[in-house]
């Protein structure tokens, strides 16, 4: 199972993430220090009604902790998170 696979699992099912997309962007990084190392770099967005009432910085710690295990996988990750009610307001 690919990285990508791993991160979208985990997200679903520790936050139960309606809705998950995970861009792969290690090949962007090539030659970076953390991308020698066997670190990704990868984007998230994230789509869960357990970010209800959380600050931005309390959603990123949840992503954050849910993705604990992979921590020598990852070298940098960017994150979107939004409620269900966030991204139908969007459409």
């Amino acid at each position: 199972m690919s990285s990508s696979e791993q991160i979208r699992n985990l997200l679903k099912q520790k936050l139960g993430a309606v809705t998950v997309d995970v861009d792969d962007q290690s090949d962007r990084h090539r030659g970076h220090a953390g991308a020698m190392k066997g670190g990704g770099h990868y984007s998230v967005m994230v789509v869960s009604d357990l970010f209800k009432g959380k600050s931005l910085i309390e959603r990123h710690r949840q992503v954050y902790d849910a993705l604990s295990e992979l921590d020598s996988e990852i070298h940098a990750l960017a994150i979107k998170a939004y409620t269900v009610e966030e991204t139908e307001k969007h459409k």
